[in-house]
């Protein structure tokens, strides 16, 4: 085996966890391309036991951001760190001036993740909703699973 090889235990690069980024475009069929990307990495870093709940979660964040930002790019991102997967998705919702359609919007993503929100809570992990902080414009999904 090459020491160069992922597999090699001679590989030049310690060890760091899994660490996936993708920028996907703002379309439905982007779920599939982020589930399939986890689906893969997963075994590859031995989290093979949190394969349904991770594939679950990033085809939910990423089909619902699509679905509120179409057209325009996410960015998805699965870590493994301090015990935990965290799964993130950026899109490029604009940000609402009048408070109250704010309200209405972050009330309309919630609900429509409500998949999200059972698997999540079934595995004892947290989720949110946040926007982002000017002059960045968008909104992060999140969801932290406990190892």
């Amino acid at each position: 085996m090459s020491p160069f090889s992922p597999l090699g235990s001679l590989s030049p690069h310690p060890h760091r966890g899994l660490i996936l980024s993708l920028t996907l475009p703002g379309d439905p069929r982007s779920a599939a391309v982020g589930r399939h990307a986890a689906t893969a990495a997963l075994p590859a870093y031995g989290l093979r036991s949190h394969a349904w709940p991770v594939t679950h979660a990033v085809t939910e964040l990423i089909a619902v951001n699509a679905a509120l930002t179409p057209g325009r790019e996410l960015y998805f991102s699965l870590r493994h760190r301090d015990n935990a997967l965290r799964i993130v998705v950026w899109d490029q919702h604009p940000r609402h001036a009048d408070p109250d359609t704010r309200a209405l919007c972050e009330a309309r993503r919630r609900t429509a993740l409500w998949l999200l929100a059972a698997v999540v809570d079934d595995w004892g992990g947290e989720w949110g909703v946040s926007e982002a902080r000017p002059p960045q414009q968008g909104v992060k999904s999140w969801v932290l699973l406990p190892q």
